[in-house]
């Protein structure tokens, strides 16, 4: 009986490396797409990412060297910082299923069922705007909101 256990123990762990190697592959992917220099010895990449998400470096580093998968507050928002749905970050990750977590409307979140609304600011961040114009692309777009929105 033993033996067995530590073959289902070894498989269980087999399976899991395997999951986060998928999974950490794919951020790679995403953090170049980003502009994330992560190849590099001194990129910088990882850290800026890091520090873009208000997240700990050693989150980051552990991920990609594939020594252990991102807590959920990590994930939310390294998501947010890649501009990826944390819905696809929680599924690729494997810590939930596509049953676990049912959208409405083709894919989409229906307004008013969790859906949220980015602020100006927060997409401006999220689509790369500097530091500098921020300011101004939020008063721009605040410009084309509902009264109220």
């Amino acid at each position: 009986m033993r033996s067995s256990s530590r073959v289902g123990a070894r498989t269980d762990q087999s399976y899991r490396a395997q999951g986060l190697d998928e999974f950490a592959a794919w951020i790679e992917e995403l953090m170049r797409g980003r502009g994330y220099d992560i190849d590099s010895p001194r990129g910088g990449g990882r850290s800026k990412l890091a520090d873009d998400a208000g997240v700990h470096r050693a989150a980051v580093s552990r991920l990609l060297q594939r020594q252990s998968m991102p807590d959920l507050e990590t994930m939310r928002r390294v998501a947010a910082v890649l501009g990826v749905p944390l819905r696809e970050m929680l599924i690729r990750s494997g810590r939930l299923t596509e049953d676990d977590l049912p959208v409405s409307g083709g894919g989409r979140p229906a307004v008013g069922e969790g859906q949220m609304r980015l602020s100006p600011e927060e997409a401006a961040r999220l689509m790369g705007v500097p530091p500098e114009l921020s300011d101004l692309f939020a008063k721009v777009a605040k410009q084309f909101l509902p009264q109220g929105g």
